[in-house]
């Protein structure tokens, strides 16, 4: 069986400039997404898919490929992940190569693992799932959750006021780290997330949106409580 992993990062990141190349502890950080993938051994092409001819600089540097650039409508700020990987597979396709898996890691995924990528891999195959993916829980009960209108409060779900937090169903989140999937069943649908996807829970400290500075910084954080590391 064959796979590829697709590490998608665009120039044109708004709320933290150049974003997929910016010095995380001292390395750009798409290379941990990078070296996370070629560490797992799973996959026979690392690609990344960008418009932007740094990254693409960038990432051949750390070791993986890009056969082809992205297209002028998959880089704007309306494309959907989903999008983005059904044009890079049906590219494959032009060049005459099919991949039965692939896995799309975000370029800001420094917590990504080439441990957690394979057992997300094994999950899959022993299950029989079409996706896999990590997922964090959410660390208070959203059934439990404000709306604010004027600075006034009310519970958006009345009905759960009067009962205990740990009486509610726990919820769960998108870790925003990588779709791990099989390529036919998603090509047919365009939906990453169907009835046949399968979570794989991540602790809360292995998990942060990288949107603001503040979050880049959380994320340093976390990554140094994580592993001792230290900018280099």
């Amino acid at each position: 069986m064959s796979a590829v992993a697709i590490i998608t990062a665009r120039g044109g990141s708004k709320r933290i400039p150049r974003k997929n190349v910016r010095p995380f502890l001292g390395r750009p950080i798409i290379a941990y997404s990078i070296e996370a993938a070629l560490g797992s051994g799973l996959f026979d092409e690392i690609m990344v898919s960008t418009d932007d001819d740094e990254i693409a600089a960038i990432a051949r540097g750390h070791g993986a490929v890009v056969p082809f650039m992205r297209s002028a409508k998959m880089s704007d700020d309306h494309a959907t992940t989903a999008q983005v990987l059904h044009e890079v597979l049906g590219q494959y396709r032009e060049l005459g190569r099919e991949f039965d898996f692939a896995c799309c890691v975000y370029p800001t995924a420094p917590f990504v693992t080439a441990e957690r990528l394979r057992t997300a891999y094994a999950r899959l195959i022993e299950s029989g799932a079409d996706v896999a993916l990590p997922v964090a829980r959410f660390s208070f009960p959203i059934r439990r959750a404000f709306r604010m209108d004027d600075g006034r409060l009310s519970y958006i779900w009345p009905e759960n006021a009067p009962r205990r937090s740990q009486d509610l169903e726990p919820a769960f989140h998108d870790a925003g780290q990588f779709y791990f999937f099989r390529a036919e069943p998603f090509m047919a649908s365009g939906q990453l997330v169907g009835t046949n996807t399968i979570g794989l829970e991540a602790d809360e400290i292995e998990v942060q949106d990288i949107d603001t500075e503040q979050d880049w910084r959380l994320a340093e954080l976390k990554y140094r409580l994580m592993t001792g590391a230290h900018e280099t």
